[in-house]
């Protein structure tokens, strides 16, 4: 996409997820048009167990920042390690709602668009959750150039998003098939969404395999470790490969 073009598709991003904060979380609850059945939501738990545990190893202690923080469903998981977590995100919306599941003692929240932001200093460790398939590849290495310059020496990197619809379907359950955007061709990243209002918009949507994505990064200089759970989520974490620990 031209520049010019990448800029008005990513408004459109944030546009639909500031409309979308209210309901953003039945897709998390599987509630409304979410919801297929009690064998669904008990493989869709299990998954959810599997990338909270893969979380829980990573350890995300000190002062953590977050990015593309939302409504606060991970906040709240991060917040049983760290010291403090700085949560941003371009939604006021979704932060308002962050604030009131979370609270604000041991969270800052900052509404900010991450592909103008300047991170104000270094952090221990940064997570991001369903993040990474909504940059476009012209912001492709300018957003992780950003997540370095907020790394602090040492620090450790832990992110989760969808798995590829392909994974999806071949493992979960048989409501997945087909269900979803599959792997479009290369330099397609435009994904149609609609609310529940009928109001329709625009988005980015890369979806990554964990060898692909490690492949990515390694380009930019990291040091990851990509996998997926059964078949609903991709997780992986990263450190700058200069700071790889020598056994």
């Amino acid at each position: 996409m031209a520049s010019d073009e990448v800029d008005g598709r990513l408004a459109e991003q944030v546009a639909y997820y500031r409309a979308r904060a209210p309901e953003y979380d039945d897709w998390w609850e599987r509630r409304h048009d979410y919801d297929f059945g009690p064998e669904f939501e008990a493989s869709w738990r299990a998954e959810v167990a599997a990338v909270e545990v893969a979380l829980e190893r990573f350890g995300p202690t000190g002062h953590v920042l977050e990015l593309a923080a939302g409504t606060g469903i991970f906040t709240a998981q991060l917040l049983r390690h760290a010291t403090h977590v700085t949560a941003v995100d371009a939604s006021p919306e979704a932060l308002a709602l962050n604030a009131a599941r979370n609270g604000t003692e041991r969270v800052e929240h900052v509404v900010a668009d991450l592909f103008a932001w300047e991170p104000p200093r270094r952090f221990d460790h940064i997570c991001f959750t369903f993040w990474i398939s909504h940059v476009p590849a012209a912001r492709w290495a300018g957003f992780w150039s950003v997540v370095e310059r907020a790394l602090a020496p040492g620090g450790r990197v832990w992110f989760c998003d969808n798995a590829r619809a392909d994974h999806a379907g071949r493992h979960g359950p048989l409501v997945v098939a087909g269900r979803g955007d599959a792997r479009r061709p290369d330099g397609v990243e435009n994904s149609e969404r609609v609310l529940r209002d009928g109001r329709q918009f625009t988005i980015v949507k890369r979806y990554w395999a964990p060898a692909e994505l490690e492949t990515e990064l390694v380009g930019l200089g990291w040091s990851p470790h990509c996998a997926n759970t059964t078949w609903a989520f991709l997780y992986g974490d990263a450190e700058r490969a200069s700071s790889r620990r020598v056994p």
